[in-house]
């Protein structure tokens, strides 16, 4: 299932100072790329979703990769379901009340209601580069005129600066994404 962008046409429109009619065929397109860079760099989702992960717990707890964590459906332990009373969350982590062997698998409902604002900057920044240097160019010159692009506008990539503010929503454990055919 795919994404939806984490900033609008017309929202891009108004980053880059022009009416949604001047913006190019393509924006849209732009917008889910950029979106799909940021959540890659990211590790994040961003939007609200349900997600199935197996996880290993350290100890008595266990990090839970996609933020905010808003509701706890399903843990499965030692092949049984727990009952809410043997587990609590605790900010983005799951606590297990006792120790256990094996992984954990956790059903869970997170995201955010909007977009995080300096998120929706990043990929608005990304996308208006690519639609202002479409050509990857590095440096053009017309005449007497002549205009040099810094490197960070050649290619959909995102800036060092950009990369850092996103560091701050990976998450902290490794884990491992559960599709169809989970062991429950």
């Amino acid at each position: 299932m795919a994404l939806p962008a984490l900033a609008t046409v017309d929202e891009l429109a108004a980053w880059m100072q022009r009416e949604p009619a001047e913006m190019p065929e393509g924006t849209a397109l732009v917008l889910d790329t950029a979106s799909a860079i940021v959540r890659a760099e990211a590790r994040q989702r961003f939007t609200k979703g349900t997600t199935t992960v197996a996880v290993s717990p350290r100890g008595q707890y266990a990090p839970l990769p996609q933020r905010p964590v808003i509701s706890i459906e399903r843990v499965r332990r030692g092949g049984r379901d727990l009952p809410p009373e043997d587990y609590r969350l605790w900010r983005d982590e799951l606590h297990f009340r006792q120790l256990g062997a094996g992984p954990a698998y956790v059903t869970y409902t997170h995201g955010y209601a909007t977009v995080p604002a300096d998120v929706r900057a990043i990929v608005l920044t990304l996308a208006g580069r690519v639609l202002t240097n479409p050509n990857d160019l590095r440096q053009e010159s017309v005449g007497s005129v002549s205009v040099t692009y810094a490197a960070e506008t050649i290619g959909a990539s995102l800036a060092p600066i950009e990369r850092d503010q996103l560091a701050r929503y990976r998450p902290r454990a490794a884990v491992v994404g559960l599709g169809k055919g989970a062991p429950w």
